[in-house]
């Protein structure tokens, strides 16, 4: 949040920012500060460029004890503070019971941050006088402490006798001070028991769901415009060679053979939303570049160590553009973006994972914040998850984001869930998003591609992104020249789709109708019954999915399908086995297994014997 309000984002190019506008503070707790990683991986953060904020005062409320645990089986160290020492940040130590030195602290702390932009850690070393909530007796485990407690006078009575030693107070005026504190806090309580702070909003017994807008369209004229100046650099600048072949491929891809891929319409629906003002941040793991090499939005000369980002140059930016490679971490910087996007709602801010499994690791921050922050705090965030998703062999631990768990969560209109098949449908889907950020702002979760990225079956032509909008729903265009032949509509999403729309059994196979379901959450159920009517002859619908049927969609889709198709129509899964692991380990077993979701989806015999590791 800190950073998000330190920028200015209505510049184009790079945004501006003014450290000195907010002062971040960061309150811990003394067994936390050691003991939870996303500490190290926040202060981590403090001298990076994509996330410098010029330094924050770090305050440890350190009662000298986590819940019933002791210091000693807390951390390793002497101190709790001690953690700062690795990133050379200096530490105050100061007596809770002082108001006075504690406020010296505070002042020495500004001071340092003023002065060095840097961080500054207060350790304020005072104690816990009740238990951790209010049914607990802290005196079962630490009875000793806790009987010194109970006979040591409280900070205000401390500062109270200071103040009438001083004669700065009257004797008895300290006392009147608190009861009339409290008789303010009692009168608000009876207020708030009343109902008088009930706002409007909560009176209402439904509140109405928002209408999604469609953008306007971006013209073909404009899109060869942004594609010529997304290929351009200075005559000074010079790129990697075989990059440059490669990016200037894309200058080809706009005729009428198409081959629009993946990155480059990401970069065509920046380069329109920019155009409309609406700035960008991009962060993740080797997101310049792309985990595949898919992106390559920063250059890099190979004569000196000049950067050169072109969407930072575009005529028509209305708006700036950051993209910054995050330090291999998640769920501190996963954490650091969602703040930043509830505090700039106005700007698409974009979280990518390297792979999507890889946000296992901030799975604290999309349950307690990004699915559920609206329900439990009205707080809006309309966060980008790019998480690469697709089974291709890879193995357990890069084959799967999850995308059960996201479906799972999904509620109340908390979030969207995506997994487009195409080029086109993802530059659709970018700019839905972003013009909907003040309407309608929800976090989006996107099953983002692997071997997609440059796959020629999810290629799109120039006339896909310069007509139309977002489909939840992709109908059969093949199987709708023959409707009537259709037995079977099989239903899936993602990667899976393109492998049965290649497959070799297409050509002459007219019973089946393929149908991609892009949106999955909110799920689009009027859009499928649609579609299930073009085909009045269907006697099954099937659910594809790579995934074990344990995972994927399956457990999500199911039940969603009974409520939409005919009792006379047949509902079934194809997928892998109910598995504990996500994917298996052997290439082998993978090839056989993917090759006999698609031969079952196909109707054909199984004719892949699966080498040696089948079972």
């Amino acid at each position: 949040m800190a950073r998000a309000s330190q920028e200015i984002r209505t510049v184009a190019g790079s945004p501006l920012q003014d450290v000195d506008k907010t002062l971040p503070i960061l309150i811990h707790g003394d067994a936390a500060f050691p003991g939870e990683g996303v500490v190290a991986e926040t202060m981590n953060l403090w001298h990076l460029r994509g996330y410098w904020v010029g330094g924050t005062i770090h305050i440890i409320a350190n009662n000298q004890l986590g819940f019933t645990t002791d210091p000693e089986d807390s951390r390793s160290t002497p101190f709790a503070s001690d953690l700062a020492k690795g990133f050379s940040i200096p530490i105050i130590h100061v007596n809770a019971d002082d108001p006075y030195a504690c406020l010296t602290a505070v002042r020495i702390a500004h001071a340092y941050r003023d002065q060095f932009h840097k961080d500054v850690v207060i350790d304020l070393v005072g104690y816990r006088r009740w238990g951790h909530n209010e049914g607990d007796e802290p005196a079962f485990t630490q009875p000793a402490m806790y009987e010194t407690i109970r006979s040591h006078p409280t900070t205000r009575e401390l500062y109270a006798r200071m103040l009438e030693q001083r004669k700065l107070i009257e004797p008895g005026e300290a006392e009147t001070l608190v009861n009339e504190a409290f008789a303010v806090l009692e009168q608000a309580k009876r207020e708030a028991d009343g109902g008088v702070y009930t706002s409007q909003e909560q009176k209402r017994t439904k509140r109405m769901r928002p209408t999604l807008e469609t953008p306007e369209v971006i013209t073909a004229e404009q899109l060869r415009s942004y594609n010529e100046e997304l290929l351009s650099w200075p005559k000074s600048f010079t790129p990697n060679p075989k990059l440059a072949r490669i990016l200037q491929r894309r200058a080809t891809t706009l005729g009428p053979e198409g081959g629009i891929d993946w990155g480059q319409a990401e970069a065509l629906a920046f380069a329109s939303i920019l155009a409309e003002g609406t700035p960008i941040r991009l962060t993740g793991q080797d997101v310049e570049r792309g985990t595949f090499s898919h992106r390559n939005a920063v250059l890099h000369s190979t004569e000196n160590n000049e950067i050169y980002i072109p969407l930072q140059h575009l005529f028509d930016s209305q708006a700036s553009i950051s993209i910054y490679n995050s330090p291999l971490s998640e769920v501190g910087a996963l954490g650091f973006e969602y703040g930043y996007s509830v505090h700039a709602p106005d700007t698409l801010v974009l979280w990518e994972a390297q792979f999507g499994d890889f946000s296992n690791v901030a799975q604290v921050i999309i349950d307690q914040f990004i699915a559920s922050g609206r329900a439990k705090w009205k707080q809006d965030s309309s966060i980008v998850m790019l998480l690469p998703h697709g089974y291709e062999g890879q193995g357990p631990e890069h084959s799967s984001a999850r995308l059960e768990r996201y479906l799972q969560l999904a509620a109340q209109d908390n979030w969207r869930v995506a997994n487009c098949s195409t080029a086109a449908q993802y530059y659709h889907l970018l700019r839905l998003q972003a013009r909907n950020l003040k309407n309608y702002p929800r976090p989006l979760v996107i099953m983002s591609p692997k071997a997609l990225l440059r796959n020629a079956q999810s290629a799109s032509k120039l006339e896909d992104l310069a007509q139309g909008s977002f489909q939840p729903v992709l109908d059969d265009q093949r199987a709708r020249q023959h409707p009537a032949e259709v037995r079977r509509v099989i239903l899936c999403t993602g990667k899976i789709a393109i492998d049965l729309l290649a497959h070799d059994s297409r050509a002459h196979n007219d019973g089946i109708a393929i149908v991609r379901v892009e949106m999955l959450y909110p799920f689009p159920g009027e859009e499928i019954k649609k579609v299930l009517a073009n085909y009045p002859h269907a006697r099954e619908v099937v659910w594809v999915q790579e995934e074990p049927r344990n995972m994927g969609a399956w457990s999500y889709i199911s039940p969603r399908l009974s409520d939409i198709v005919d009792n006379n129509v047949t509902i079934d899964v194809i997928s892998r086995p109910e598995r504990s692991s996500p994917a298996a380990g052997f290439w082998d077993l993978y090839i056989a297994e993917q090759e006999k979701i698609i031969t079952e989806a196909s109707s054909l015999p199984l004719k892949q014997p699966g080498g040696n590791y089948v079972r």
